[in-house]
């Protein structure tokens, strides 16, 4: 009988897929620039966020990140970006976890600080390190994908959980 400490290879497997899975949207199903990216990578990081927690969301999101930046690199590797997967990865299992994913308000709230703390703010910051062109010349362009489009994500985060994580969830009872 395993303990509440060992291994949990359904855990793994199911966190290895979805990280499989964002790295596919993220490289591949993703419109990408040099300023903005926009596309539907943050649904299994959200994801995992929701079934596994905070700690779990943020290795998963820093895991996605370096993974993909090894094996399909868009640009040169900073790790910068990781710690903003990271974090963002971290966000979605504190707000999410246990059912959190349920409620517009936290959805909205963990959505808020990922798309305009982490996403504009920060990767705004990173991107002009390697672009070289100011911070408030980057904002307008970046502005779309993190303002425009939150309504969309928030939408889909609470989709993807009625429909894709209550499903995981039962399966596993």
């Amino acid at each position: 009988m395993a303990g509440k400490n060992s291994f949990d290879v359904t855990k793994v497997t199911r966190i290895g897929l979805l990280i499989a899975v964002e790295i596919v949207l993220s490289r591949f199903l993703s419109i990408s620039t040099p300023i903005t990216k926009i596309g539907f990578a943050f649904i299994p990081l959200s994801m995992i966020g929701m079934m596994y927690g905070p700690l779990y969301g943020g290795i998963a999101g820093a895991l996605c990140d370096f993974i993909g930046a090894i094996l399909f690199p868009i640009g040169a590797y900073f790790p910068g970006y990781t710690l903003t997967a990271a974090l963002s990865g971290a966000t979605y299992g504190f707000f999410l976890q246990n059912g959190g994913a349920k409620s517009l308000a936290k959805v909205t709230a963990a959505s808020l600080i990922i798309n305009l703390v982490y996403h504009l703010g920060i990767n705004t910051y990173w991107t002009t390190l390697f672009t070289g062109k100011g911070y408030l010349a980057l904002l307008p362009t970046r502005v779309f994908s993190n303002v425009v489009l939150l309504p969309m994500e928030i939408i889909v985060i609470m989709l993807a959980y009625r429909f894709l994580v209550e499903r995981i969830e039962k399966a596993a009872k």
